[in-house]
């Protein structure tokens, strides 16, 4: 050994060490057992539910029912392993959009209805 001043490095702490003495950072967080070497991952569906459901409430009321039941169906799915899958808040608030366009869809085809209805009632008089 050469006696140049400088200390030898502190030894590593008990109960082994990683690299310089330092442990193994803690797992990220939402991290679940034997989930995957990833964690949970996103429902494959969860996107196109919530595309599907803006699109019912902006422009094409008619995607509201399939945004609707997908959703339902993802969400059972979901909730039958929740260690699986992330995205519960994104499939929810594609049904919950769904549903807002499922309404806005009940609610043009009885204004349809009541505007031809008062039409026709207004040309036979």
């Amino acid at each position: 050994m050469s006696d140049s001043g400088t200390p030898p490095p502190p030894p590593p702490p008990p109960g082994g060490g990683g690299y310089g003495g330092y442990q193994a950072p803690p797992p990220a967080p939402g991290y679940v057992e034997g989930s995957g070497p990833m964690g949970a991952r996103e429902h494959p569906k969860g996107t196109l539910i919530l595309i599907l459901g803006i699109l019912s409430i902006v422009c094409l009321s008619i995607l509201g029912p399939f945004a609707w039941v997908m959703g339902n169906k993802a969400l059972a799915e979901i909730d039958s392993n929740p260690a699986a899958y992330s995205n519960r808040g994104t499939v929810n608030a594609g049904r919950i959009c769904g549903i807002i366009g499922t309404v806005l869809l009940v609610i043009g085809i009885i204004t349809a209805i009541l505007v031809l209805g008062l039409g026709i009632a207004s040309s036979n008089s």
